[in-house]
């Protein structure tokens, strides 16, 4: 197979500094709404990337479970792997991709936890094999097969029973509060648009950059 054969035209639209949204998160908003209504498969998954300790980076798809004034909400384990980087950098990147209509949206910023409000408030929302899942799952450890979790899953099952199932203190949320977002826009010769913002000042800029 060679990858080198592998090309794609891209004509779809294009991106004019003029027409977008003053805040970045209103024009991500107008652009999910149009993935969504362009039926791209599960629109709200982004790529997290994180570096470890030792300065490796490490990326992962996840699915946006919140979006507001304050940036960008997922779920995970607190004990993961992920979190680990999460917590000892404090900064991440997201990165969606709606490939079907030649677009990706990058985005980086700052992390912290949400609270513990909102993880329950999100928890409780979640389908009873999720949340059971979460507890049985040591996520990111090692296990000698996939009977481990479905033992656990039992036990968990045992332990509330028909009840309602709580969250776990181990899981919860983090919310990326951005700096810098980059529109892409495929075009023709790779000659693709891109468009920045970048906060200083008090205030949203938007720049262009060379693709």
């Amino acid at each position: 197979m060679d990858l080198g054969e592998f090309r794609l035209h891209y004509d779809v639209g294009t991106l004019d500094a003029d027409a977008m949204h003053a805040e970045p998160a209103e024009q991500w908003r107008l652009w999910f709404e149009a993935a969504v209504a362009n039926e791209v498969f599960e629109p709200n998954a982004m790529v997290v990337a994180t570096v470890d300790q030792g300065g490796w980076p490490h990326a992962r798809n996840v699915l946006a479970k919140g979006v507001d004034e304050r940036g960008f909400v997922f779920y995970t384990n607190y004990e993961s792997a992920k979190a680990a980087e999460l917590e000892s950098a404090g900064k991440a990147s997201l990165l969606f991709s709606w490939l079907t209509m030649h677009r990706q949206v990058r985005i980086v910023g700052t992390v912290s936890r949400v609270s513990p409000q909102e993880s329950d408030v999100y928890f409780a929302s979640r389908p009873r094999g999720s949340q059971l899942g979460a507890w049985a799952s040591p996520q990111s450890d090692l296990i000698a097969d996939s009977t481990v979790l479905e033992q656990a899953v039992l036990d968990v099952q045992a332990r509330f029973g028909d009840g309602e199932v709580s969250r776990p203190p181990f899981w919860g949320g983090y919310r990326v509060a951005p700096v810098m977002f980059e529109f892409w826009q495929g075009r023709p010769s790779r000659l693709h648009d891109r468009l920045r913002y970048v906060y200083r000042d008090n205030a949203w800029h938007i720049e262009r950059i060379a693709p």
